[in-house]
This record gives structure tokens, C-alpha cells and sequence, in this order.
């Protein structure tokens, strides 16, 4: 069964009705599949490109940009078959070049925040142009959410995707040695969307990379927020901040307060998942300084790839896992998220390095030296459970 474009106008089964309610049959375990088209240039006239990757098998069907490595949609079946984007996006080239939020994008070269846009590398003092609060924040105001990358399609029979690159030159927003970055978006046959990073340097520089996808497994067009979604992360701990969005330093336990996530002894699954809108609403003094969550929490199981987060929607039945090689998870709940969607339409759960970890030589390094490459893994699992 084919698949049609995003804003196609896909083939229904009989008695099925409704915009959002389209349907899929048990698809044959045929090979992932990726389309490339045009999406409009920038104002100065680069062409941008939209890369299709379709996974029959499971229905699972994403689409990737040039423009900022950008995720513009997720489409994926509930329970039921109906499919809704399950990341928010936005139409065309000039949305995103107004937008403010990094909605979708691979954010560099430093995801997160460095304090008051300074560090220091091997004794030099190095000054970035700071966009919040007084500080750097996801590689300052013309990142690499705000570059056109190189694409090319590929497929290997198990898995198709698109091989993104991005070369950023030495003291590009003010961070040294000059840096190429790859970022590999990939589907495969059991629907496993699948984000791998590789960045090398010519000299010492800091790198820290993250995909900044806002989830709402209800759908975009659900016009609501996710207060009703369920959460469980694996971490113990996370990073209390000030009000500037930087950290105290040393982690604190998440026992008590509304950063537990972890489920209670004997129970997993989605069914030990917390309320988000529980902790979004509490009064803690780490929640109202933000209006909700925007903070790192420290995962357990050291090195490898292994499970972060699960997030539940129950309306839908939709299950997202998120699965990561890095040692940190910004939760952010879109405290500041305006039009077209509004305050708390979706949640990031942004697989990273922690914040300015250059000024912090406690926490994992983030410093990439020439011969080495900084490499990291995060997979998007999906899955379903009957609704409630």
C-alpha cells in the first residue's frame, strides 16, 4: 500500500471518515524507501531540499529538510491505524527562517547554554555572541539551525535515510577550529527512526549536538497541549538551575521533586509513567522559575546506547521510546512556545551533553580535538497500546 506526499490526499478504506483518520493495512516487510523534492529556496536563493523516508513495514513515515537538518514531520499509526504527524512543523522556508524555537532542527555548534557566551580551551578565552538571557544558547543566533546542509539520499535494503553535512568554519560564532559535521537521519524496517552524529575538528574546539523535535503523540492538529501525556525517564539525578537556565554544578537527586521520573519498584512500561501536566503545574521552585521543565537529567547506564525516556499518550495509544548514547535529557515542556501552536503543545526530550559543561570540568567533556571524532546515537522507537 503506498503512502502518499505529506498534504496528499491518501486513498481510505471503506467507512473510514475524517482528515486525520487515515488508515493502514499490515504492510508486507518490504525495504525502507526515501524521496527527495524541492522545498523552496532561502531568501538568498540556495535551494532547500525535503527527503521522504518511508518504512512500509511499519507505517512509520518522517520527513527531513536541508535547512537546519530539520525533522518537519513524523507521521505514525496509532493502534487503530490513523496517522497523525506527531512533530510539530511548519510549512515552508520562510516559517522556519522566522522561527525562534528550533522547531525540528539539529541544533549547533553547542547545544544547550554556555554561561555569559565565554570559555576557556587549552588558556584561551574564547567570546560567542550571546542570544538569552546573557549567555549562548544552542550555538548562539545563526546556528547551525540556520544553515542550509548537504543531502543525499540513501538506501541499503533494511534501512533508507539521508546523510546530512555541514562544514562550520573556524570561529564561526566565535568557536574555534574549523568543524565537519555529518548527521545521518535513518528509518528502518521496524519503523526505528534512527539519529547518528560525526564531527571532526582541525584544532581543540567544544561541540555538543542535539535534534530539537517537539513531540505530541496526539498529533500536531490536535490543537492541544501535552499536559496529558505520560512520562518515565531512567535518571536519578538532574541539574538544578539558576534563573538564567544555567546550572548550579553539582547534580541532585530527583527523589522528591517533580523531576522523578522513574517508575515505582516492580512496575514498567508505560503504566509507570508520570502525568506531565503533574510536574509542569507543581509548584517547586525549579518548575514556576520556568513555567514548567527545562531542565538536563543525568541518565543512568554510563556509555552505549540504551533506553532514556518513554513517553505515552493515552488519547491516542501512541508510545514513543527514546533511546541515546549520550549522558543527558533536556526535558523541555514549550514553556514559551507561541503561534501557530501555544504554550505547552509539545515536549522535548533532547539527547545531550550537559549545559556549559565547558566551564564545568566535572561534568563529561565536551572537548573535540583534531584525530578524534565526536560521535553520538539517538533512535526514536515507536509502538502502541490500546486507548484508555
Amino acid at each position: 500500500m503506498s503512502r502518499p506526499e505529506q498534504g496528499g490526499s491518501p486513498a481510505q478504506p471503506a467507512g473510514t471518515a475524517g482528515s486525520n483518520a487515515r488508515t493502514y493495512e499490515t504492510f508486507p516487510a518490504t525495504a525502507p524507501t526515501v524521496r527527495q523534492k524541492s522545498f523552496g529556496t532561502t531568501p538568498d536563493g540556495t535551494p532547500v531540499h525535503r527527503w521522504s523516508i518511508s518504512s512500509p513495514s511499519s507505517g512509520v513515515e518522517a520527513a527531513v529538510l536541508s535547512y537546519g537538518a530539520i525533522l518537519q514531520s513524523c507521521q505514525v499509526p496509532d493502534l487503530a491505524g490513523r496517522y497523525e504527524d506527531v512533530v510539530l512543523g511548519l510549512p515552508g522556508v520562510p516559517d522556519y527562517a522566522a522561527d525562534d524555537a528550533y522547531l525540528g532542527a539539529v541544533v549547533g555548534r553547542y547545544a544547550n547554554r554556555i554561561a555569559h557566551g565565554r570559555f576557556v580551551l587549552d588558556g584561551v578565552t574564547y567570546e560567542l555572541p550571546t542570544n538569552d538571557r546573557g549567555h549562548t544558547l544552542h550555538g548562539g543566533m545563526d546556528g547551525f539551525h540556520r544553515r542550509v546542509w548537504a543531502g543525499v539520499g540513501f538506501a541499503d535494503g533494511e534501512r533508507a535515510g539521508v546523510r546530512l553535512r555541514l562544514r562550520s568554519p573556524h570561529m564561526d560564532m566565535g568557536f574555534p577550529g574549523a568543524l565537519d559535521v555529518e548527521v545521518t537521519y535513518s528509518l528502518d524496517t521496524d519503523g526505528t527512526l534512527a539519529v547518528d552524529y560525526r564531527a571532526t575538528t582541525d584544532r581543540p574546539t567544544v561541540v555538543n549536538l542535539t535534534q530539537h523535535a517537539y513531540w505530541n503523540l496526539e498529533g500536531q492538529s490536535s490543537a492541544g497541549d501535552v499536559l496529558g501525556h505520560r512520562l518515565g525517564v531512567d535518571a536519578d539525578a538532574f541539574l538544578p538551575i539558576d534563573p538564567g537556565g544555567i546550572p548550579y554544578g553539582d547534580a541532585a537527586s530527583v527523589r522528591g521533586t517533580p523531576f522523578d521520573f522513574t517508575p515505582p519498584a516492580a512496575t514498567e512500561g508505560p503504566a509507570a509513567a508520570v502525568s506531565l501536566g503533574d510536574r509542569v503545574r507543581s509548584d517547586h521552585p525549579q518548575v514556576a522559575a520556568v513555567n514548567g521543565l527545562d531542565h538536563c537529567l543525568v541518565l543512568r547506564g554510563g556509555v552505549g546506547l540504551r533506553r532514556a525516556a518513554l513517553l505515552h499518550a493515552p488519547e491516542s495509544g501512541r508510545v514513543l521510546e527514546t533511546w541515546t548514547t549520550e549522558p543527558g535529557l533536556q526535558i523541555y515542556t514549550a514553556n514559551a512556545l507561541g503561534a501557530p501552536f501555544g504554550r505547552h503543545a509539545a515536549v522535548c526530550l533532547e539527547t545531550q551533553r550537559f549545559p556549559d559543561s565547558p566551564n564545568r570540568p566535572a561534568y563529561p567533556s565536551t572537548v573535540l580535538r583534531p584525530g578524534q571524532a565526536h560521535c553520538s546515537s539517538t533512535q526514536y522507537r515507536f509502538t502502541h497500546l490500546p486507548t484508555r
